[in-house]
């Protein structure tokens, strides 16, 4: 899993490598800075003593020379002088390390973060829709966007404070015994028990921290569903209902973060506890030493074990902000790492053919279903035999199998058994791109993108000419309504195209699929929302625009594909019946029924 993970830093390897250094250098400097400083303090203590002692001297019989012989000695101040400006250079040393440091790192972390979503984005891509169904869109949005952030953070904090903070308790303690001795057995005290107080605090926060993510996914489906469903929502006066069941979600989450930060909130008084055990030590038992002349204890080496023992609890303490947010990380991982091993259950073949020759679809004893684990088939015993250039009626009632036909032609799913082959070859056997090049397909469930018009209808044909464009529209019956608009195809779209009607919509994506001039056109109940003459208008348009081009009409009403080469009427995931209109008519008794429901308002079934 790491090695999947750290293979996304890849062009960001030289600034953090360059971190890591600059790191190293301020932690270097860092735990200096004490060591000189008890030798500029301990210095000023023997001027301070030299200056006493001239003093006596001037009053002594030696008189004035004695006096003079010991403030010859006050060449010592050139010494002070000199270690306060080295300290002042390794301050603006230990500065500039921490700002290129800190530069690099920000540059590392969001690079790596940005390769990151790319790679989650290209391998979500590539997924099948059997892919997208085992993890959810609404999964998939908060892998990309929160675990991804938790990743980054840990990855700043693993290249920066956590090579820092483990240094820096290895030099400072080290530093302590040089300058201490045996008052650096204080930490010998404080830190295993600041150790393992903070292993306990990470160890009972890691629970909640990992219910956290599983509950964001809920939180954002609820918000998903309600922004898509909002014209339902209210239609339906259910606005408090979603608003209890967000609040559900969203408190569910604070509870689980507010018991995690509870138990790392003790992270401080541990640490504080420790911090004054080691003041209180340090100047009890080093100011004795130091009044009772114990050799290597001065003033100096007691400010630079406070210091010391503060850089060692300071280490320790993000040492333990550095597991909690690992642990926190640790279930991130986990998430991104499943979608990123996870393969397409749909791949190219080793050998795959680039051309689709024709129209031509054949279905031989195709059986489907959308998992392993269904109990029943959405497609059973299909055979069917539909020649290039032809037109074709799917007409069936809801869940009787019509969409899952027509998904498995452009191989968006595979059939479960049987061959469905394109131009005489297994859709298996084609190149992926190129299939589905090959094929149009309208949605039941329309959708355009933020955007002008013109860029929406170029996903179709990205080189088509403005007059080729205002040609599809025409065909589609869109022209009209498009040069309404004030800046006609420069009129923006808004997400999901909010700001046109369901008909409008429905023949921009029409006309974006004819600018694609395909091998096989599927519209899967396309026409619903527009009236039965633009209907029969973009049907005509159809056989003039692209008559070599075999159309698969998906329909609820008859009058959409009565005049088809070829009318299937679906039951319960099977083909009840095939053939044109006059022959269903008399064969047919579903489509008879049907027929007469909608072109006599069921008066012949009464």
């Amino acid at each position: 899993m790491l090695k999947r993970l750290l293979g996304c830093v890849r062009e960001y390897k030289k600034p953090t490598i360059l971190t890591l250094i600059f790191i190293i250098g301020e932690s270097i400097i860092e735990t200096l800075i004490p060591f000189i400083t008890a030798n500029l303090v301990n210095r000023i203590q023997e001027g301070a003593r030299l200056q006493q002692e001239i003093g006596n001297k001037l009053q002594s019989a030696d008189g004035f020379g004695a006096a003079l012989k010991v403030a010859f000695s006050y060449e010592e101040i050139q010494n002070v002088l000199l270690s306060g400006l080295l300290l002042i250079v390794m301050a603006f040393a230990s500065l500039a390390c921490g700002a290129i440091a800190a530069r690099c790192c920000a540059k590392a972390s969001a690079g790596f973060a940005k390769n990151l979503r790319h790679d989650l984005y290209d391998r979500i891509n590539d997924f099948s829709f059997e892919n997208v169904d085992k993890f959810s869109s609404t999964s998939l949005v908060t892998r990309m966007t929160t675990d991804v952030q938790n990743v980054q953070m840990s990855y700043m904090m693993i290249i920066r404070t956590a090579i820092r903070s483990p240094l820096m308790l290895i030099f400072s303690v080290i530093m302590a015994f040089v300058m201490g001795g045996k008052l650096g057995l204080t930490f010998v005290i404080i830190i295993p028990v600041l150790g393992c107080g903070l292993w306990l605090i990470g160890r009972k926060a890691l629970p909640a921290f990992r219910s956290v993510f599983r509950k964001y996914d809920r939180l954002n489906e609820s918000i998903e569903e309600n922004v898509r469903g909002m014209r339902v929502v209210k239609g339906f006066s259910r606005e408090e209902h979603e608003k209890e069941k967000f609040g559900v979600a969203a408190e569910n989450i604070r509870g689980d973060f507010t018991k995690a930060e509870r138990i790392v909130a003790w992270n401080r008084p541990i640490m504080q506890i420790c911090l004054y055990f080691n003041m209180v030590f340090v100047l009890l038992v080093g100011s004795k030493m130091a009044i009772e002349g114990a050799s290597g204890v001065a003033v100096g080496q007691l400010s630079a074990m406070l210091t010391y023992g503060m850089q060692v609890l300071m280490s320790l303490m993000m040492l333990s902000m550095i597991y909690v947010i690992l642990t926190m990380s640790a279930e991130s991982m986990k998430r991104i790492d499943e979608v990123l091993c996870e393969k397409p259950s749909l791949q190219n073949p080793e050998s795959p053919i680039t051309v689709v020759e024709d129209g031509s679809i054949d279905f031989d004893a195709v059986n489907f279903k959308y998992s392993a684990k269904a109990k029943r088939n959405a497609l059973s015993n299909v055979n069917l035999h539909i020649k290039s250039g032809m037109t074709v009626g799917i007409i069936g009632g809801t869940g009787s199998g019509k969409t899952s036909l027509v998904q498995l032609i452009p191989r968006l799913y595979d059939a479960t058994e049987g061959t469905v082959r394109v131009g005489g070859i297994d859709v298996r056997e084609y190149d992926l791109v190129a299939l589905r090049d090959a094929v149009a397909m309208v949605l039941q469930k329309n959708l355009l993108f933020s955007g002008t018009i013109k860029e929406n209808l170029r996903w179709g044909n990205p080189n088509a000419t403005d007059e080729e464009l205002a040609e599809a529209c025409k065909l589609a019956q869109a022209d009209e309504f498009v040069q309404a608009f004030p800046e006609k195809y420069d009129t923006y779209i808004e997400q999901g195209g909010t700001n046109v009607s369901g008909g409008q919509k429905q023949r921009l994506c029409i006309a974006r699929a004819l600018l694609k001039r395909p091998k096989i056109l599927i519209l899967d109940d396309s026409t619903s929302a527009v009236d039965t003459k633009t209907d029969a208008l973009i049907r005509a348009g159809f056989r003039t625009y692209i008559p070599e081009t075999t159309k698969i009409i998906i329909a609820q009403r008859v009058a959409s594909v009565e005049d088809a080469d070829l009318i299937l009427v679906m039951e319960n995931g099977a083909v009840a019946a095939a053939g044109r209109h006059e022959e269903l008519l008399s064969s047919c008794q579903i489509y008879r029924e049907i027929y007469a429901q909608q072109t006599k308002g069921g008066e012949d079934n009464a």
